[in-house]
């Protein structure tokens, strides 16, 4: 019943136009679900946005800046994807978004939310829109989707993408519906897991590294639990650790028998897009 009154309030707010980025659909990781038959994509290292008929917007809802000759003939209705440039270039991405440049970064659609029907009829929308559209072909594109057979050509398609300098894999139910919040049919494939978590307070380290950070402490955004990380840290970051309060990025390999992230790794600070 919860499930369904969400659907319904989202395509409501879609279709009289109200904010819906307060909650926007979020994938769980990968935990041996079954996914035969399932739709699977590039997952995009880039910048969460959300266009809702007449703004774009971040993740947290802020408003990015300057768009204006950006998001010229987008469509009036809302689209879900990522600003992205090309693989490895996240901080180039971060930084010309911050600077207000679109100029080499395409906005890269996997939902097209408030359509009917599954996945796939979803994006045909915005497709049948965009053949109407040439001016928009570097602007607006369409993330490429292919059904499996089962997690292991998942699993191929993961090694094809990190062995090339891509992040993960994207794995959708065809029939599921745009839902906001986090939904069990929007699933990340990852070798590597990622999550954010605040820094509550730092350690001075051994050796060579006596004087400065060690290892710090934070609290993992999504479930509270205080997360210790002492490695990936470059020597400039632990001579300017990220600040108590600051919210970092850590990559992890799985979860220990307690419920703890396994050998967690500092991976950057975590920047909104939008100062």
């Amino acid at each position: 019943m919860r499930f369904v009154c969400k659907c319904l309030i989202f395509v409501l707010l879609s279709i009289f136009n109200f904010p819906v980025f307060a909650e926007l659909m979020l994938a769980q990781n990968y935990r041996d679900e079954e996914v035969i038959g399932w739709l699977a994509s590039e997952k995009l290292d880039g910048i969460r946005a959300y266009w809702d008929g007449k703004e774009l917007i971040s993740r947290s809802g802020k408003p990015f800046l300057n768009t204006a000759e950006f998001v010229r003939d987008f469509p009036n209705f809302p689209i879900d994807g990522e600003l992205w440039i090309a693989r490895g270039e996240f901080e180039q991405t971060m930084s010309k978004v911050r600077s207000g440049d679109y100029s080499e970064i395409s906005f890269n659609i996997f939902d097209v939310p408030g359509q009917e029907g599954g996945l796939l009829k979803r994006l045909q929308v915005l497709e049948n829109y965009l053949a109407q559209k040439p001016e928009l072909k570097n602007r607006i594109k369409i993330i490429p989707h292919k059904q499996i057979r089962d997690i292991d050509e998942a699993r191929r398609m993961l090694f094809d993408i990190e062995r090339q300098g891509g992040e993960g894999v994207m794995l959708r139910h065809p029939d599921a519906p745009y839902v906001p919040g986090r939904t069990d049919n929007m699933l990340k494939l990852k070798s590597k897991e990622d999550a954010e978590c605040r820094v509550t307070k730092h350690y001075s380290g051994n050796g060579r590294n006596v004087i400065r950070l060690g290892s710090l402490d934070c609290k993992d955004l999504s479930n509270g639990i205080t997360v210790r990380i002492g490695t990936g840290f470059t020597d400039t970051e632990r001579d300017n650790p990220p600040p108590v309060g600051a919210v970092i990025t850590y990559r992890y390999s799985g979860y220990t028998a307690k419920g703890k992230p396994r050998f967690p790794t500092f991976y950057r600070i975590y920047q909104e897009p939008i100062k």
